[in-house]
């Protein structure tokens, strides 16, 4: 039987890998996304990180211009735009045109996230105010979309392009206030996610964006033709994330890596343990339970590889998964 989800989808967050250009990682997102539409995916987003070393994806509106000019047929967003990080009115713009150009095919994914560093969030002129105004940037965001502010955004959208919230905390009571979609994701969907989703569900006022609760789970999935295979593949980014968390920086994916410490050892563990790896029928498993404890509606598939063939076949086996 097929996943017991709506829709599966992909996030790619155009990590680098050492020994590859930036321009060189950025192809690689458009094709797999063109590989992603032909495998049936329903959804492909890219997201933002500004001044990391590891990750080339610093415009998401850009970015998925670019995918949706590469495509025809997969829906296309942002998961997401770093909202404290722009003027609603043009987001609200940026959106409304890749929806008039794409067909309607744009997802507009939003986040509350600040810059990793201070001399990014210097760059940005954005600071802890700006995330907390949150729930104001995106009521002013929606107003430009739905056609009731007090100026008209251009092009039109009329509501018709889906918002998401990715929810950290208040988000997800934001995401109900507003009748928005909620993507949640991290250790949080394997620790203490319940009390959240029972309270976005029970408080979700709808909108002419959506007319009920919509619940994404974002995690890491890797399928190989073994569980150590499968790990493997998730490996070089949890290392990369680990030396982040310790070092300061987010270095380009590669195959091996030196863990420098014991709490290195144990924040690589730490990813592991929040992602799903192994063969097909253990991956199904995994899911399916997943569904069962969360209620999640759609599933969005995120995590790098260093080995791009390694990671082609993992979404094959998922898009099988998905479709069986």
């Amino acid at each position: 039987m097929p996943l017991p989800f709506v829709g599966v989808s992909l996030l790619d967050r155009a990590q680098s890998r050492l020994g590859s250009s930036e321009a060189e990682t950025l192809q690689a997102v458009i094709e797999r996304a063109q590989r992603a539409e032909r495998l049936g995916f329903r959804r492909f987003w890219v997201a933002e990180h500004h001044g990391v070393p590891g990750i080339a994806g610093s415009a998401p509106a850009v970015l998925a211009a670019a995918v949706l000019s590469g495509t025809t047929t997969i829906r296309v967003g942002t998961g997401g735009i770093m909202l404290p990080n722009h003027q609603p009115l043009v987001v609200a713009e940026q959106a409304a045109t890749l929806a008039a150009l794409s067909g309607g095919r744009f997802d507009l994914g939003l986040g509350r996230s600040l810059g990793f560093t201070s001399a990014v969030r210097a760059a940005l002129r954005s600071g802890t105010e700006d995330a907390d105004r949150f729930g104001d940037d995106l009521a002013e965001l929606l107003a430009f979309l739905g056609g009731t502010a007090p100026i008209t955004a251009r092009p039109q959208d009329a509501g018709r392009t889906p918002v998401f919230v990715l929810a950290t905390g208040q988000g997800v009571d934001i995401a109900a206030r507003a009748g928005l979609a909620v993507v949640l994701g991290g250790p949080a969907l394997f620790r203490d996610s319940q009390p959240a989703l029972d309270r976005y569900r029970a408080s979700f006022r709808p909108s002419a964006w959506w007319d009920r609760p919509h619940v994404t789970a974002s995690l890491n999935v890797a399928v190989a033709g073994t569980t150590a295979a499968a790990r493997q593949l998730l490996l070089p980014e949890a290392r990369a994330l680990a030396v982040s968390r310790t070092r300061g920086y987010f270095p380009p994916l590669q195959a091996t890596g030196e863990l420098r410490s014991a709490r290195e050892e144990g924040l690589v563990e730490e990813s592991l343990a929040a992602a799903v790896y192994g063969t097909a029928d253990e991956v199904e498993r995994q899911l399916t339970e997943l569904q069962a404890r969360t209620g999640a509606d759609e599933l969005l598939v995120s995590g790098g590889a260093y080995d791009l063939e390694a990671l082609a076949a993992s979404d094959e086996h998922l898009a099988a998964l998905a479709a069986r």
